[in-house]
């Protein structure tokens, strides 16, 4: 991927690409094109001090100046008020990500590369700086000036100038050190410098136009607490790592090489030759994360942490599709022991506290995830060892009843909630208002439901338990029929979104497409077939499928303002990528073995292409608006927007299983 001058030079279309680079852990370095930050989550050395949360800004971005024969070149750029200063990007002539964040700054004949990359597995980030002589008359001295900004705070807020920050360096061989608060961190930057000057000072009044645009804090003061100088004429390569820990500048070349051999490994994931896959097996590397001894996925850059919801539903896309079982395995395995009274946690919170468990369908996908296992890997004796006997205690806990009112009722299906919950995917929720409530029967959550109790009676009978086997099995009868009674909606060819007691919510809403999508289906062939109908002709995309029907009065264009405008919108008409992989799997059910819908299909995914160099470099945004031209939103990378593209890119429509 790669922008030319034409793009770099050009300010407001510069600032809306921004790279994301993170090491494993829930951490990452990331910024635009040009440097300038726009975001408060946007740093050098974002650090997850409690795996994979815990995150904290360290370092913000370092001011970097060329000085050529006493001439001052800056290369940063700085948004603030009424101003951009410096001007850096009008000496950036390239950008490249391949595979790391890659700078070309052109100054008097001379050629400054600047490479980006974080140390997986560590909260490390390596800055080289390579200089190149290419003009006739180019400059011999050559100065380099690194100027590191800190902010030490929370990745959700913004630091201000104060005078409880200790200012003091420590300097040792090889690197200095800065720990400008009690209980936080301290940033070691290991060097090969000329000269430090220890010297430091606010730099005050930057602006996040982004969090200006979200209504959110948008101002903040960074503290530069030394200056680095690098003589350029007599080397022509210099490197600065930032860490948590103490690091040593000689090894940034075994550093480089190590990460660059491991991503091409993780790119040779799949046998689908095709461009569209190798994107998306990138970018699908980057939300695999550590939890303590096991893993468990981030659910999108740069504010999300690890949601039960967001891994299930990912997880057959990030690590069987990829060919990372073990990975599988070991994410399965850590939700499973979080398993408590029948239900998966939904988030772990960032400080690290107890899990919350306020979702009706993650432990639902979980009995998806465990099928999709099994199918991909054969490795039934895991399944029983550590799963089995978890998903049979979920199926009992639903059927006496658990939190949240998630009961099974009379009839057989899955009733859920409580008034101020939101216990479904589509979970905004503004002060008291509750803006999609789906309180009783969910259309998804029954799909879900019925497609557990078919997964758990197909392992019963293969690991010889005929007891829970034939419960399964009448259970699942049971709510088919219940589900055909009540939820088919006869004048619009189509499923309710909701069923209660005394009402059915006929909103034309993509949740329908589980009922069609999910292995284990409820539906006949010709009801499958015209909710597909349905949703392509009201919902469908070219990034996704709608939360809701244009023509509903409730349908939302955009998404976007403050924070209630936004919640207000998440599920009222914005577009989510994720659901394009269900709708794919259910068009492709339905016209099964038809080899035109097989390139229809191809068709929806590869008008994803121009997506990866628009937002998120490389990868794939949470939301889009509703209406064209369907402007990016939310999260530059999304786990389930990656996750499903890929699974049904390879597994149905392009890999070799297709």
């Amino acid at each position: 991927m790669q922008f030319r001058a034409d793009v770099t030079h050009n300010l407001d279309l510069a600032q809306s690409k921004e790279w994301i680079d993170t090491n494993g852990l829930g951490g990452f370095a990331s910024s635009t094109i040009v440097g300038l930050n726009t975001r408060r989550y946007h740093g050098l050395l974002v650090a997850a001090t409690k795996p994979p949360v815990g995150r904290l800004v360290l370092l913000s971005k370092i001011e970097e100046t060329l000085v050529i024969g006493g001439q001052r070149f800056d290369l940063s750029a700085n948004r603030y008020p009424g101003t951009v200063h410096p001007r850096g990007f009008q000496y950036l002539s390239e950008f490249r990500l391949d595979p790391f964040p890659t700078f070309l700054y052109e100054v008097e004949g001379l050629q400054v590369w600047k490479t980006v990359f974080m140390v997986h597995g560590e909260n490390t980030t390596v800055v080289e700086y390579e200089l190149r002589r290419i003009g006739p008359h180019a400059a011999v001295d050559c100065l380099l000036e690194l100027r590191p900004l800190i902010a030490f705070r929370d990745y959700h807020s913004t630091t201000h100038a104060n005078d409880g920050l200790n200012p003091a360096v420590e300097e040792r061989e090889g690197f200095v050190s800065v720990t400008p608060y009690h209980g936080l961190p301290t940033l070691y930057l290991a060097h090969e410098a000329d000269g430090v000057e220890a010297r430091g000072s606010w730099y005050h009044n930057f602006e996040y136009d982004i969090e200006r645009e979200r209504g959110l804090d948008f101002q903040e003061d960074l503290f530069n607490p030394l200056t680095l100088y690098f003589d350029l004429g007599q080397r022509s390569a210099v490197a600065l790592i930032a860490s948590t820990e103490v690091k040593e500048v000689k090894h940034v070349g075994a550093l480089r090489s190590a990460e660059t051999s491991r991503r091409t490994g993780t790119s040779q994931a799949s046998s689908a030759d095709n461009p569209l896959v190798q994107a998306l097996i990138r970018a699908a590397d980057q939300f695999i994360v550590q939890r303590g001894d096991l893993k468990t996925v981030i659910a999108g850059y740069h504010w999300f942490g690890d949601w039960g919801r967001d891994t299930m539903i990912a997880l057959p896309g990030l690590t069987l599709t990829t060919n990372r079982p073990d990975i599988a395995r070991n994410i399965l395995l850590a939700f499973a022991q979080h398993a408590d009274s029948g239900m998966l946690p939904n988030r772990f919170p960032d400080a690290g506290e107890t899990p919350e468990y306020n979702t009706v369908d993650a432990t639902l996908w979980f009995f998806e995830a465990v099928r999709a296992f099994a199918a991909h890997t054969s490795d039934y004796r895991f399944v029983k060892a550590h799963l089995y006997e978890v998903l049979g205690e979920i199926v009992d806990w639903h059927v006496r009843g658990t939190r949240y009112g998630i009961q099974v009722t009379d009839d057989g299906l899955l009733s859920a909630g409580q008034p101020g919950v939101q216990l479904t995917w589509m979970d905004a929720k503004v002060g008291d208002w509750v803006v999609t409530p789906r309180h009783g029967k969910p259309v998804e959550i029954q799909a879900l439901w019925y497609n557990a109790l078919c997964v758990l009676r197909d392992l019963a009978k293969k690991f010889g338990d005929v007891e829970r086997a034939a419960k399964c099995d009448s259970m699942a009868a049971e709510a088919k029929a219940a589900f055909n009674n009540l939820f088919w909606n006869e004048a619009a060819g189509c499923l309710y979104d909701v069923v209660n007691t005394d009402s059915r919510d006929g909103s034309i809403r993509p949740n329908q497409i589980l009922a069609v999508s999910l292995p284990h289906s409820m539906l006949s062939p010709e009801r499958a077939g015209q909710v597909v109908a349905a949703v392509q002709r009201a919902l469908l995309t070219p990034v996704g499928l709608r939360t809701l029907a244009r023509d509903d009065p409730q349908y939302r264009p955009s998404c976007e303002g403050d924070p209630l405008s936004r919640d207000g919108a998440y599920h009222q008409g914005t577009v989510w990528p994720w659901l394009l992989g269900p709708f794919i799997s259910a068009y492709l059910r339905i016209h099964d073995g038809d080899q035109a819908a097989r390139q229809q299909a191809a068709r929806w995914l590869k008008a994803f292409e121009p997506h990866f160099s628009e937002a998120g470099l490389g990868q794939v945004s949470e939301i889009f608006d509703g209406d064209p031209p369907h402007h990016p939103r939310g999260c530059i990378a999304q786990a389930w927007s990656v996750a499903e593209l890929l699974r049904v890119a390879v597994d149905e429509v392009f890999g070799s299983r297709s």
